[in-house]
């Protein structure tokens, strides 16, 4: 990581995309729940006063997918009709059953689709994740918690950016933090903008340990004025805040999103396995940041090839490093999704403020010593 200074983005929860995608983990975790192998690729799209939902499921009963769709969007804040978006929404359903051709290949325990996935790590944070990517989603999540505070004239939607200067490698000091949110006209911006500053700003980076850039380099609705958010000022679609759901950029990613994806797709198995070895050989101290490729091909059990980056960082060799870490998880299809028990009704909760360093996920487990 040579760039001496490093921005990443996160969003709010009600994010248009974000709608998206937890209605999507949100059809996921309830075929897993009344099927543990249930087959899943749901796309969602937003867009003003409409929510479509369209893609193959195959689940022994029926889904309920208004319903799922309207509990998010409700849960979500979006409950005025004055948002131009709200749980009363129409709602189409275009969804069919998995291609039997896709079906051949998965039932024997192959991939359900080629690609490459990437895992990453770094020693920076208590996460081992990056630190202006974690402080992103940390202030999109203190937002959130604010808007829902009675009397808060916070309203759904919303974005974060940090951007952090680095001296070897190595993060020393914040330089600009950038929030979005908007709010109630009547509302007073220069209150709003105190109230995040010191509500979630300072808070934020007193948590991991950092200076507040100023005031001055607090960055507050650029425009000047935001009033409504969400669907009917942005349209959303599944899977379109790849970067968000991963390391903020500063690791290589495959391309693949993984909302709507249950875990026999290698876009969301093989990136959870990644990160899992990745996290594992910066836990265990053979490295203070690791980057892990795996890649597949449809129908294939085994990864087509796997390898390890370190970036001049680990403590021994790279040929030891990459014998701890393939011990560490049968790498098939089959193997990751018994290894971390995916075959769980735990995706929605990953689909607001990434996919990595929330502890509570089993791809985030340290079990090297």
């Amino acid at each position: 990581m040579k760039y001496p200074i490093f921005a990443s983005e996160s969003v709010c929860e009600g994010h248009p995309d974000k709608i998206c995608d937890q209605i999507s983990d949100a059809v996921l975790d309830a075929a897993l729940t009344i099927y543990p192998k249930s087959r899943v690729a749901i796309e969602t799209l937003v867009t003003k006063n409409r929510v479509v939902l369209a893609g193959e499921v195959t689940c022994p009963k029926k889904i309920n997918y208004e319903k799922i769709a309207r509990e998010v969007i409700k849960s979500l804040g979006y409950t005025r009709e004055e948002y131009g978006f709200w749980d009363k929404s129409p709602i189409e359903v275009y969804v069919h059953h998995q291609s039997p051709d896709i079906s051949v290949g998965v039932d024997d325990g192959g991939a359900g689709d080629q690609g490459m996935m990437y895992g990453y790590a770094v020693a920076e944070t208590e996460e081992m994740m990056p630190l202006p990517i974690t402080l992103a989603h940390e202030l999109c999540r203190r937002m959130d918690e604010l808007m829902r505070e009675k009397g808060s004239a916070l309203r759904p939607d919303g974005k974060s950016e940090v951007s952090v200067r680095y001296e070897n490698g190595k993060p020393v000091e914040v330089m600009t933090v950038v929030l979005a949110k908007p709010h109630d006209l009547k509302a007073d911006k220069g209150e709003v903008r105190t109230l995040l500053y010191e509500k979630a700003v300072l808070p934020v980076l007193k948590k991991y340990k950092m200076e507040s850039p100023g005031e001055k380099n607090f960055i507050f609705n650029g425009t000047g004025q935001w009033e409504i958010g969400g669907p009917a000022s942005d349209t959303g679609v599944t899977g379109r805040k790849i970067i968000v759901d991963t390391y903020g950029g500063m690791a290589r990613i495959g391309g693949g999103c993984f909302s709507g994806k249950d875990p026999t797709k290698v876009d969301r198995s093989g990136a959870y396995a990644a990160r899992f070895v990745a996290k594992n050989i910066v836990a265990a101290g053979l490295a203070k940041r690791c980057e892990v490729q795996i890649a597949y091909a449809i129908g294939y059990k085994d990864p087509i090839a796997k390898t390890i980056e370190t970036f001049g960082t680990e403590k021994k060799s790279l040929k030891a490093i990459e014998k701890a870490a393939w011990k560490l998880l049968d790498l098939s299809p089959g193997g990751i999704i018994r290894g971390l028990k995916l075959r769980r009704p735990i995706y929605r909760e990953t689909a607001r403020y990434g996919h990595f360093g929330n502890n509570r996920y089993p791809w985030e487990k340290v079990v090297a010593e």
